[in-house]
């Protein structure tokens, strides 16, 4: 074997110093969860800073050659006995201090670990440490322990990922604090207790203005609870800025609002301005919960986080494959619930755990991995603090998620940052992005994916219009007047509750599963419908039903709402969610024999008799806004055209029945003119143009197709491609077939969106369920059946369902079941 001195000087040049703006994975595999923490540690490439684990490091020096990794391994020491009361000092169980959207919640005591690194050079694994590189020549020494301790000292990316996705409230110094007016008035405060509201005499959320020492209540929150504003009005009538909550002094600092300023702040001379009205900081003690806990407070409903994270229960943990936990990188709980639920969908473990991925998904599979191969599913560590502890928690070491999260985050303006975001927008918003990566390949959100009818009938003229769409998520109304309980009941448990009666019982509105069903099949009543039968606004029914039935079926209740006074609240209902569905009767009829349709005309343009018109007048604002989202200009034209003029929605919903028209980016042509297909620009094609697309490999037929249906434009020809692979694969068959059909006088439609279809009869498989008063708030869990076992997954604990709280969930899946 050669002298690891002579491997290193022929290697140097592919060792790199980090620089500023290179992302060192020095924390995380690449392609799995690995880290310094687990068995063999984590290797990462001294030329391009990616890390790997001991499995697939050998794999990367085969296929690139590269031969120095750092070695680093981290061995959590064990911990002194803090129960031990020789020292003198309390037992440290108590966390310090609250904080919002980091990992845990709280700000304990960190794990301490014993670090080892080395240079290992493959593929004879020789290993250099740090005292070894002392006997090595200069150049050697030089370049190995620069790039040994820029490594080290540089920011991990799934640090820097936190510092950027982290968008909690930093506290800034007020403007006020400096140079604060405080008036000579002979106010003292007494220092401990017994504060009240100067106004109204209440004894919570009490606030001292820092001017003129006023003692006066807060705010009143959105639920009612709070104060009576009373400090709020003070600083209106006086403007005098700043405030602070008493109950919160304590020697670390207090809870200080700037009403100016209209936000917490810090204030650096609070001691002094304290001690003007007698109150000396340093011997305070809290008596009351901060802003920050307050907001955690209101944000759990009394009973609603018991019962769904079945709290009081003893919960078996389970481990193995299939049942890892995920850890909640701050207010990440509603991707865990949702992405462990999409991988118990065999559709998505097929195609997103598949070795042969392409380079798209390589994030999915590894965290398909890592959740389906049971690898991580090990309980975590003991904590020092919970040895003994009689309740299985259930944790886990789990995975952290940190590249999905900034991969499917990219460019998003919510799911880029840690704030906590509503589970049914992030499905959506995932399912898309499949989509756009799977158009020439398996799509596993086809699972889920099912066209709806929308039946539209004049009541004056009892003339139908037929419209499908695609969609993904049956939202289910909560009709709140069908609750089976009484109003009374619910009034007067409110009362109690806002009393703040802690004996009052949890009484919720129980909305049975069939009145929201029958919500959502009844027709709905439109009153300015534009009829091109009576050519005249009238009005109509609109039903909805399902023109094809799912492999999967989920189903939202809309528990998110506004109320009165446009403050988001959430629905606190019961609703008896059943374990099996049959939606057969909710099958789209299509035409009926008899059935007339609307027809597809437009009310003649407007005009003056002695003025010949030319063109149609057209709504510019909605052309505008329908090209804005990529549609074709004349498309966009001829909706807002047969659609009357009355709106964006009916207009899009003209778009959507039509794309797949040959005549829809056509020029609009009015009856009686002298314009034919044969005339139409869309005709001569840019040669230019037609030969780029045919060099990416597709056929002239579908460049053709493509630039018509954009307007001749080289770029939107390009997407509209890509985005209608699908459709251009089977276009010369569809084109034939309907060649043949028409020379037998028949004409077959134009190929759809691709769907599955078969029974509409479903079994419950998992919900979701979401704790707090508003999806920008508040904790989601998940439970899945499991071997028809009810398992839990909240966060990094899974455990065995005792009791699953089915009837307060927010999102519920179902798969069909056969006949």
């Amino acid at each position: 074997m050669a002298d690891v001195g002579e491997v290193l000087m022929s290697v140097l040049s592919t060792i790199r110093v980090p620089k500023p703006g290179d992302r060192v994975h020095k924390d995380e595999c690449a392609l799995s969860f690995s880290s310094p923490e687990s068995e063999g540690g984590i290797y990462v490439c001294m030329n391009t800073f990616l890390g790997f684990g001991s499995q697939y490091v050998g794999r990367h020096h085969a296929r690139t050659g590269q031969r120095a990794y750092l070695h680093i391994t981290r061995t959590r020491k064990a911990k002194e006995d803090e129960n031990n009361s020789g020292s003198g000092h309390p037992p440290k169980k108590k966390p310090t201090r609250l904080a919002i959207g980091i990992e845990g919640g709280f700000d304990v005591e960190q794990e301490l670990y014993e670090e080892d690194v080395k240079v290992v050079i493959l593929p004879d694994r020789q290993e250099v440490t740090s005292e070894d590189l002392g006997t090595m020549p200069d150049v050697v020494r030089e370049r190995v322990s620069l790039s040994m301790s820029g490594i080290m000292a540089a920011d991990s990316v799934s640090h820097t990922l936190q510092v950027q996705q982290w968008d909690g409230e930093v506290r800034q110094e007020s403007k006020h604090a400096a140079d604060l007016k405080q008036l000579d008035n002979g106010v003292k405060i007494p220092p401990r207790c017994g504060w009240r509201c100067e106004v109204c005499d209440l004894q919570e959320n009490i606030w001292m203005n820092l001017t003129d020492g006023k003692v006066l209540c807060g705010r009143r929150y959105f639920d009612g609870s709070g104060g009576n504003n009373h400090a709020l009005l003070h600083f209106q009538e006086t403007g005098y800025p700043l405030a602070v909550k008493l109950g919160t002094i304590t020697p670390d600092g207090a809870d200080v609002y700037s009403y100016d300023e209209d936000d917490m702040v810090l204030d650096s001379k609070l001691p002094e301005h304290l001690a003007h009205f007698g109150i000396n900081m340093m011997t305070m003690e809290k008596t009351e919960r901060t802003m920050t806990e307050l907001e955690i407070a209101v944000n759990q409903r009394v009973g609603e986080w018991e019962v769904i994270q079945e709290s009081g229960t003893t919960l078996k943990p389970l481990f193995g494959p299939g049942l890892t936990g995920m850890k909640n990188l701050g207010n990440s709980c509603y991707l865990n619930s949702v992405m462990q639920v999409l991988f118990t969908v065999p559709d998505f473990r097929s195609t997103l755990v598949m070795p042969s991925l392409f380079s798209a998904f390589i994030i999915q599979a590894k965290l398909g991995y890592g959740l389906l191969s049971g690898e991580y599913s090990k309980p975590a560590p003991d904590p020092g603090d919970e040895i003994g502890a009689s309740e299985p928690r259930g944790d886990q070491v789990g995975i952290a998620p940190r590249m999905f999260k900034a991969l499917v985050g990219r460019g998003h303006p919510e799911f880029s940052t840690n704030r906590q975001q509503d589970a049914q927008e992030f499905l959506l918003h995932f399912i898309n992005m499949v989509e756009r990566n799977c158009r020439s390949g398996p799509n596993p959100s086809e699972a889920f994916r099912f066209l709806v009818e929308e039946k539209i009938v004049c009541q004056q003229s009892q003339k139908a219009k037929y419209t499908q769409r695609v969609d993904y998520i049956v939202q289910l109304p909560v009709p709140m007047d069908q609750a089976a309980n009484t109003g009374e009941e619910l009034k007067e448990a409110e009362r109690r509750r806002e009393e703040g009666d802690s004996s009052a019982p949890t009484v919720r509105a129980q909305i049975p599963f069939s009145a929201c069903m029958a919500a959502l099949s009844e027709p709905e009543m439109l009153t300015d419908f534009w009829s091109s039968a009576v050519q005249a606004k009238t009005s109509a029914t609109k039903t909805t039903r399902f023109a094809s039935f799912p492999d999967h079926l989920v189903i939202q209740i809309k528990k998110f709402t506004f109320g009165l006074d446009w403050v988001p609240k959430k629905l606190d209902v019961s609703i008896d969610v059943p374990d099996t569905l049959d939606l057969s009767g909710l099958r789209a009829t299509g035409q009926q024999p008899g059935e007339e349709l609307l027809p597809e005309v437009a009310p003649p343009p407007l005009m003056t008799p002695d003025v010949e018109v030319k063109a149609p007048v057209l709504d510019d604002s909605t052309v505008s806004q329908l090209c804005e989202m990529g549609f074709p200009l004349e498309a966009c034209r001829k909706a807002v055209y047969y659609t009357g003029n009355t709106g964006i929605d009916a207009a899009m919903n003209w778009i959507m029945s039509h794309m797949d028209d040959p005549d829809f980016s056509a020029p609009l042509v009015l009856p009686g003119s002298s314009s034919g297909p044969g005339t139409t620009p869309t005709e001569s094609l840019s040669e230019e143009h037609l030969a780029t697309i045919v060099s990416m490999g597709f056929s002239r037929d579908q460049a053709t197709k493509a630039l018509r249906a954009t307007s001749n434009v080289l770029e939107r020809a390009v997407d509209w491609i890509f985005s209608h692979l699908d459709d251009l694969d089977s276009m010369e068959v569809s084109e034939a077939g309907r060649s043949a059909a028409e020379s037998e006088g028949g004409r077959d439609p134009p190929p759809g969106p691709r769907v599955r279809d078969g029974p509409g009869k479903y079994e419950l498989f998992a919900f979701i369920s979401h704790m707090g008063t508003s999806t920008m708030c508040g904790h989601y869990v998940c439970h899945i059946k499991k071997d028809q076992q009810w398992v839990i997954f909240n966060d990094q604990k899974v455990c065995a369902s005792e009791k699953p709280p089915k009837d307060l969930g927010y999102l519920y899946f179902y798969r069909r079941v056969a006949d």
